[in-house]
């Protein structure tokens, strides 16, 4: 599993609604999928003619969308509910740590409602009973493709909920169940409306992508007069014809993930797969209940790279976790060395309560996990440092997030995920809009960054056509 950071979910300014409509406010913590679950609450409720609001103290009721993944999420999450009390007292409590609903209303008695995961009709039932919907209201302040906490340019695109692996270190299927994939024609038109509404990058998420449509034994199912089985393979090839950035996250590296890598060759969908290892040491990835074939996995990734030359994969890794001896962790920076992968990211292993690694033997002192950590990100520093210095002198279209005042672009390559991975530095770039596509000439870079140039401040016309202005960001803690 990729392991999420908690965080406040970024809120965009909401169409205003006309009269007196009562309010509701929304922390969101934890991972994308986590993000459209609150997407989707908001949607129904702004739906029924609530407004949103970024203000504790304008909010009838705040909803705090909770993360349990890791015990620091956790007591994050407990930290946000806390805040929300303290500032508005009327507090609905929905995520993954509805799971622990004894532990929350312990702390918080005071609490309205405490839901679990993705309860959405628990959720509005909740906010009806301490603000009522108005009687009457304009439904159609309600875009088609709902509300969304994202840059009007990209968008999280679910495509499953829950997982069917049973990782020790690991309690999303506790949280979350498991794996209920959704019919790949409702996920088709869904990511067909987000492109009509502006929409330039989607970004593919699930606890297990590589696992969907399993449950339902890849169904068929129609879009657009076609049959399409629910499955990767098909999925992404409906979203290579929409014309639009498709990014895939969590992927396990099955066999079957071959299939697309012809899909990214091609330019149908991008060149990135966010594959979270965990780790490389055989004995450690059998103590996580991980595949434990490392060599089979540098193998892949060689076919991968053969087919599609420009394929970056990002990972995420646990150093610490118990029983991991000094020649297990010194197998995977080895690894590391051979697999090159582009992007890195790791965590020091947490004995998260309730996940069967509690119980293992041979847990690791906090100051050896650190020790590794260091170890471990300085590897990966460099392996970084050295692709992205292979970039220099190349031009690259990149997709542009904000501009700053000093008229420097914040921009991302096709290998560059949103808020996870690196940016492109473009100056001058005064003259670029949000959601906009742009040729740079990539000029140094730094361990994480690329800083480049206006190839052609002449933009792709299809893109420049089709966009609205984009809309920067505002962070809001509700």
């Amino acid at each position: 599993m990729s392991q999420p950071v908690a965080r406040a979910c970024p809120l965009r300014h909401m169409p205003p609604m006309s009269g007196a409509a009562p309010k509701v406010g929304m922390v969101s913590l934890g991972c994308p999928k986590a993000l459209v679950d609150s997407e989707r609450i908001l949607t129904r409720l702004r739906g029924e003619g609530y407004a949103v609001t970024g203000s504790y103290a304008d909010a009838d009721t705040v909803i705090v969308n909770t993360c349990g993944f890791l015990d620091s999420a956790r007591e994050e999450s407990l930290e946000a509910i806390g805040e929300a009390l303290a500032s508005n007292g009327r507090v609905v409590v929905t995520g993954c740590m509805g799971a622990e609903a004894d532990l929350i209303r312990a702390r918080f008695p005071e609490v309205a409602a405490v839901t679990g995961a993705h309860a959405y009709d628990a959720v509005l039932d909740a906010v009806h009973r301490l603000t009522p919907p108005p009687v009457d209201f304009d439904a159609d302040v309600v875009p088609a493709h709902g509300l969304r906490l994202t840059p009007r340019h990209y968008a999280n695109l679910k495509i499953s909920e829950g997982c069917d692996h049973r990782c020790s270190f690991c309690i999303i299927p506790q949280l979350r169940g498991d794996l209920a994939s959704r019919p790949v024609g409702d996920v088709l038109r869904e990511a067909e409306a987000l492109a009509a509404a502006g929409v330039r990058e989607l970004l593919v998420v699930a606890q297990d992508t590589s696992a969907y449509g399993l449950d339902v034994r890849y169904a068929e199912d129609a879009w657009r007069g076609r049959s399409y089985r629910t499955n990767l393979e098909d999925l992404c090839r409906g979203l290579g014809e929409l014309g639009i950035w498709v990014r895939l996250h969590y992927v396990y590296p099955y066999p079957h993930v071959d299939a697309v890598i012809p899909l990214m060759a091609e330019g149908k969908i991008l060149p990135y797969l966010d594959i979270p290892f965990q780790h490389a040491a055989p004995n450690v990835l059998r103590a996580m209940k991980r595949p434990a074939n490392e060599a089979k996995t540098l193998d892949r990734l060689a076919r991968w790279r053969s087919i599609a030359p420009d394929l970056t994969v990002r990972s995420t890794f646990v150093v610490g976790f118990p029983g991991e001896t000094e020649a297990d962790f010194q197998h995977l920076l080895d690894w590391l060395e051979e697999a090159q992968l582009d992007r890195v990211g790791c965590f020091k292993y947490e004995n998260v309560e309730g996940a069967p690694a509690r119980d293992l033997p041979g847990h690791v002192p906090d100051e050896v996990k650190q020790e590794r950590w260091d170890r471990f990100m300085a590897a990966a520093g460099r392996i970084s440092a050295a692709k992205l210095q292979g970039k220099v002198g190349r031009t690259l279209t990149v997709l542009v997030d904000e501009v700053r005042r000093d008229g420097t672009a914040i921009a991302r390559s096709a290998a560059d995920a949103p808020e996870i991975d690196g940016s492109v530095l473009v100056r001058p770039g005064s003259r670029l809009r949000p959601g906009e596509f742009v040729d740079v000439k990539v000029e140094r870079a730094d361990a994480y960054d690329l800083h480049a140039a206006p190839a052609d401040l002449a933009l792709h016309a299809p893109v420049r056509t089709a966009l609205r202005p984009g809309m920067r960001r505002v962070i809001a803690r509700v």
